[in-house]
């Protein structure tokens, strides 16, 4: 992992494609989070993937809108390779959201809403995206709201130059038939794979699943919208089917036509009220601490046994999700009592500033303590109980073997559909969801670069959440820790 990108300090590496990899990183100028899109070091050589990476860049730049993705900067590594300073969407994609649950109708509606005037504003600059799709549907937080974002224009076209295209390029099951023909193109394409995305997020499936561009040149009848177990409005499957129709001249004017007819047909009820819904949270503790940046953590200090003066409100949450199968199920809380009274001498216990949060770790996990409480997403003008406690100061950098535990509490009524990712490793457990005592929902993500990483988020009081991450060596470790959490007073 590079540790620098031009002037931005990279935190880790958010994902990678055929073209690119993109990174999280920091603009200590500006104190900011930002992404950074980086070529692929094996298209260097290729002019014409150079000239489509630069090009996404200028017609990002040549778009002002709150639902595109705004590039800030681009720059040229040493390697010749060059890179994009973009937006960071803190809260994943939709088709992260999609892969762990789905959305309701108002949701759905908004984000169609949303995507759409996104679209539009591409449109008016003359600019195509010509590849709509849940990956690149982007969400980001703001002002304690999930702001949705067309973003990733690596297909991106002017529309002039469209008009005259005749590379076959897209999503198969997303793309319009006269795309998938190569035919010259409009901005009626871009409103059929929008229809596509509005169907899927409705329906929970997709019209069609086409294998290649082949099959996407001739899609065949939109089998209907509404099922028994997912009822929808007539008027509803009507505006669907007309903004996917085969000619393009039976299609909407213009996205937004089709997004404002679709929020028509459900009527009031569900009529989109410009939220989509809370913001998950952000797959780094290290970017919502204060005082902490750009490092995760303030100056080290050596982690010293803390006596909490508070009476306990012991919450002893079910480890077992870390264990894998049936037998662990089966054994439940007797585990975790075992696990949780299996600790060594050499275990310290570590609270917060306020006494809110403890949790006992290793003494090995020696490196660095932050105690001053965090700004959650949800949130970003509070001020909440927050620990981090690692073996150092990096310990949750995507590459880093070191190991560590993060809590903090944040507001919340119910538990979030969706926990933090993490690319770095290799295999993601179904997640576990506890509803006896406190509720909770618990994520394992197997075979990263240092061994293991828990996230669990559990529902503390009525109004209060509390997100654990634990990075170990081992499981056993793992379980140790998330099962010696306590919160105080609450």
């Amino acid at each position: 992992m590079p540790s620098r990108i031009g002037r931005y300090v990279v935190r880790r590496r958010i994902g990678a494609g055929g073209f690119a990899t993109v990174w999280l990183a920091y603009d200590e100028q500006l104190d900011s989070p930002v992404a950074v899109k980086v070529l692929a070091d094996n298209w260097t050589e290729d002019h014409h993937v150079m000239q489509r990476f630069l090009e996404e860049g200028r017609y990002l730049r040549r778009v002002e809108s709150p639902h595109v993705v705004t590039v800030y900067d681009a720059g040229t590594l040493e390697d010749g390779r060059p890179y994009l300073v973009m937006t960071y969407a803190d809260q994943g994609t939709l088709a992260d959201r999609l892969e762990l649950d789905g959305l309701t109708t108002r949701q759905a509606l908004e984000v169609v809403r949303q995507v759409a005037a996104g679209l539009q504003a591409l449109h008016d600059r003359d600019i195509l995206h010509r590849d709509v799709k849940p990956a690149n549907v982007l969400f980001r937080t703001v002002d304690n709201d999930l702001r949705a974002m067309v973003g990733d224009l690596g297909l991106g076209k002017a529309l002039d130059m469209s008009s005259r295209l005749t590379m076959i390029a897209g999503t198969p099951s997303f793309v319009a038939p006269e795309q998938a023909q190569a035919e010259p193109l409009d901005a009626r394409a871009d409103q059929y794979s929008l229809g596509v995305l509005a169907y899927l997020l409705l329906a929970g499936r997709p019209p069609h699943t086409h294998a290649d561009l082949t099959a996407a040149a001739s899609p065949g009848e939109v089998p209907p919208l509404s099922t028994p177990e997912r009822p929808v409005p007539a008027a509803a499957d009507h505006v669907v089917r007309r903004a996917l129709a085969l000619k393009r001249e039976e299609r909407f004017a213009s996205v937004t036509d089709f997004a404002a007819a679709l929020a028509d047909a459900f009527g009031d009820d569900v009529a989109p009220e410009g939220q989509i819904a809370q913001p998950w949270l952000p797959l780094d503790p290290q970017l919502t601490m204060p005082g902490v940046r750009p490092s995760p953590v303030p100056a080290a200090r050596p982690v010293a046994s803390t006596a909490v003066q508070a009476p306990p409100v012991r919450r002893r949450w079910p480890v077992v999700v870390v264990v894998v199968g049936a037998l662990a199920l089966a054994v439940g809380a007797g585990a975790g009592l075992v696990l949780g009274q299996q600790g060594t001498p050499a275990d310290v216990e570590v609270s917060d500033a306020s006494g809110t949060v403890s949790v006992t770790v290793p003494d090995a996990w020696d490196g660095a303590v932050a105690d001053g409480g965090w700004a959650p997403p949800n949130d970003p003008d509070g001020a909440y109980p927050a620990l981090s406690v690692g073996t150092s100061e990096t310990w949750t950098s995507v590459d880093s073997r070191s190991q560590g535990v993060f809590l903090g509490l944040f507001p919340g009524e119910a538990l979030p559909a969706l926990l933090p990712q993490h690319p770095e490793c290799e295999e993601i457990e179904d997640p576990v969801t506890e509803t006896s005592g406190d509720p909770s929902t618990t994520v394992v993500h197997a075979d990263c670069p240092g061994g293991v990483t828990v996230e669990r988020v559990v529902q503390v009081a009525a109004n209060r959440l509390l997100w654990v991450q634990v990075r170990s060596a081992d499981r056993a470790t793992a379980n140790r820790v998330l099962d010696s959490v306590e919160t105080h007073g609450l």
